[in-house]
């Protein structure tokens, strides 16, 4: 059973787009999890309307942190495999088959990306090469972080390995993305299965080249990442 979790808030514009890409790569018995994080416009009622019975909408923590979001969702799936996904990108039409293929061999996927614009026009064929994406446990620990939650797939090990999140993990992706490769086996993969919008509302902290956070910020996000993935070590 595969499990998609998504998070939203305000996410009419691009939301039924995404689905309409994710639900026909979806078996009978799989779900589509989305924490709703109170949105204040026609969210919920974009994806009623859709009317599959694998979605399933729960109410998100109301604290409008993303990662706070994405948790409340992963704690709702049933899942063996878990998906992340986004509000306002599109998957390619090949992206669970290949994803599944992976996780036969590991237990955590990133798959590379193409960047665009709101309407879809390609920015940037690929993410990989416009973030200097690194293979390497320490290079994305300490030096640039190349997990990014809507291009991974994980299994259930990896899921109960990361819940609950540390208070003071910086983002959801991140804190996956490290338990993955330091306590499990992740692979990143090349092959391009979403389609990335990029524009001013995106809550990734991988979204661009340029941070947004002070040198003290980058530093404090590292150091809490290190110290909680030592504390599960010791566990």
């Amino acid at each position: 059973m595969i499990s998609v979790c998504i998070a939203t808030y305000n996410g009419e514009a691009f939301i039924r787009e995404q689905l309409d890409s994710i639900l026909p790569q979806l078996g009978p018995d799989d779900e589509i999890i989305i924490s709703d994080d109170a949105s204040t416009d026609n969210t919920l009622a974009v994806i009623e309307g859709i009317g599959d019975s694998r979605i399933r909408i729960v109410a998100g923590p109301g604290m409008h942190q993303p990662a706070k979001n994405f948790e409340n969702a992963l704690n709702h799936a049933r899942g063996q495999y878990i998906f992340m996904a986004d509000q306002d990108d599109v998957w390619k039409p090949e992206k669970v088959a290949v994803s599944m293929a992976a996780l036969r061999h590991c237990d955590c996927i990133v798959s590379n990306a193409v960047m665009a614009d709101t309407q879809l026009n390609v920015m940037h064929p690929s993410y990989f090469a416009f973030r200097h994406t690194g293979y390497g446990r320490l290079y994305n620990l300490l030096v640039r972080n190349g997990y990014m939650g809507c291009c991974m797939a994980f299994t259930r090990r990896v899921l109960d390995a990361s819940l609950p999140f540390p208070y003071d993990v910086p983002m959801h992706d991140i804190w996956i993305g490290n338990v993955a490769a330091w306590h499990f086996r992740l692979q990143f993969i090349d092959q391009k299965l979403v389609v990335y919008r990029c524009h001013n509302a995106n809550n990734s902290f991988t979204s661009t080249n340029h941070s947004h956070y002070s040198l003290a910020d980058r530093i404090a996000f590292r150091w809490h990442t290190v110290k909680n993935i030592l504390k599960l070590y010791k566990q």
